[in-house]
């Protein structure tokens, strides 16, 4: 099992960690900053420089922390909460990634909360090689703190794009 969990956590933890890269450095192919906020912007996300960067430091850091399996579960809330608003902003409602659907970051979000639910990186990782870990009661409350900051993230940057069609509509 622990070959099992270090496999999915290298693969699904890097492959994030680039795609944090990409938003933040524009790296592998990625856009970089600048762009990533535009786009956010045309999201609704305000400010957006904030949540461009926001986003790729959950995915960035997240998938470092996450691949190393140090820290745990902060690299699992991280990308948890990147993922659900990818989900809710991004891809909803059309499923399959060929027409741009939620498919990826849904599996993203599958592989990290059933990592975290078998108890953790296990014995392949940073934590284990240091004796470090994070209670298993910070996997409950920070999974909490991410679904009611992610909820008022989108909550609050939907009323600030809605404000601002109305000023200027």
């Amino acid at each position: 099992m622990d070959i099992a969990l270090f496999i999915l956590r290298l693969a699904t933890g890097s492959l994030l960690a680039g795609h944090g890269a990409q938003k933040l450095f524009g790296w592998f192919g990625g856009q970089g900053l600048r762009a990533t906020s535009d786009w956010f912007a045309t999201m609704g996300f305000r400010p957006a420089v904030f949540w461009a960067v926001l986003a790729g430091v959950l995915e960035l850091g997240g998938g470092l922390l996450f691949a190393l399996g140090l820290f745990s579960p902060l690299g699992t809330l991280m990308i948890a909460a990147s993922m659900l608003t990818a989900i809710a902003k991004v891809h909803w409602p059309k499923v399959w990634a060929t027409t741009g659907g939620f498919e990826l970051p849904l599996m993203n979000l599958v592989v990290v909360i059933a990592v975290a639910l078998e108890g953790g990186p296990g014995a392949i990782s940073l934590d284990n090689v240091f004796g470090i870990a994070l209670p298993s009661s910070a996997f409950r409350i920070g999974g909490l703190v991410v679904l009611l900051g992610w909820l008022l993230a989108l909550f609050t940057s939907t009323l600030t794009a809605v404000g601002e069609s109305a000023s200027t509509g």
